[in-house]
């Protein structure tokens, strides 16, 4: 099978190292516009050519589309212009609005809408390793809105992947995508600038950094290009994961002032269940692996 990656970087880079290695995919073409990863996206062996975007999406079979969100809205019309046959499918971290841009699209049904939950805080074709995205989740979005055909292909990539699939509407996605993963990038920047701002010693903060602190602020080191156009798409819901997060800081710093660490250990307590939480939503989740 022949695909072509817009956007060899992370996410697109990642896939086509991890089908070629698997044998599903015999052939890569790539469209990058930074030159630079161009040239690496070759010599890394994640493409098999570069071409521009009308050449590399002819004779192929699936087109992956993995571009930020911003740039995905603009792409995905003209792409489902120029297929015959080819299915599309993107990896973008909001789903709402790109639906939306092709709903009335005559080929939208070669479409798939697509999030992988996969991802680290680096970005470019450096950053594309092999087997990442195994036992991970993929969020298949709208699914009624393509063809049975085209749906199945992008199932069996992702089954190719080692990923298992999750079902739900786009606008379900991206509400449930803000309390998973945007707020937790905020809080990385947030944090991040607060120590910045208050520890003028850069010196006595790497001293001093922890793994928790690491760990913490791993994050912030994401790419501003993929992460403002996420925050821009998904704007109303992240505000409102913000405004609650906010509350429960509040809730802190009055614990803190007031000297009630009676509630400042309940506030933990509870906060303590997200462990268990976490691990039983794995455990059904493996259960119901498609």
């Amino acid at each position: 099978m022949k695909i072509c990656v817009i956007g060899i970087g992370l996410i697109g880079g990642s896939i086509a190292l991890t089908l070629k290695k698997k044998g599903l995919v015999s052939y890569v073409k790539g469209v990058e516009a930074n030159q630079q990863h161009a040239e690496r996206a070759l010599a890394l062996g994640l493409a098999d050519e570069i071409l521009p975007l009308e050449d590399a999406i002819h004779e192929t079979d699936i087109i992956i589309l993995s571009v930020p969100v911003s740039a995905a809205e603009n792409m995905l019309p003209k792409i489902l212009d120029h297929i015959t046959t080819q299915v599309v499918m993107d990896v973008g971290s909001t789903k709402y609005g790109l639906v939306k841009t092709v709903k009335d699209h005559p080929n939208r049904k070669r479409f798939v809408a697509t999030h992988p939950m996969w991802g680290t805080e680096y970005s470019g074709p450096d950053a594309a390793t092999l087997n990442s995205f195994s036992g991970k989740a993929v969020v298949v979005t709208d699914r009624e809105d393509s063809d049975a055909e085209a749906l199945l292909k992008i199932e069996n990539l992702y089954k190719t992947l080692g990923m298992h699939i999750v079902y739900m509407n786009s606008e379900a996605h991206d509400l449930h995508a803000a309390y998973v993963s945007h707020i937790s990038h905020i809080t990385s920047f947030a944090l991040a600038n607060t120590v910045l701002e208050k520890e003028r010693e850069e010196d006595t903060i790497f001293q001093l950094a922890s793994a928790g602190f690491e760990s913490t602020v791993r994050l912030a080191k994401s790419n501003p290009d993929m992460w403002v156009p996420i925050f821009m798409q998904n704007r109303e819901n992240v505000l409102d994961v913000l405004n609650e997060h906010i509350t429960q800081l509040r809730k802190f710093k009055s614990c803190l002032e007031k000297e009630n660490y009676e509630y400042l250990r309940e506030l933990i307590e509870k906060a303590n269940k997200i462990g268990k939480v976490l691990i039983e939503k794995q455990n059904t989740g493996l259960k119901n692996k498609v």
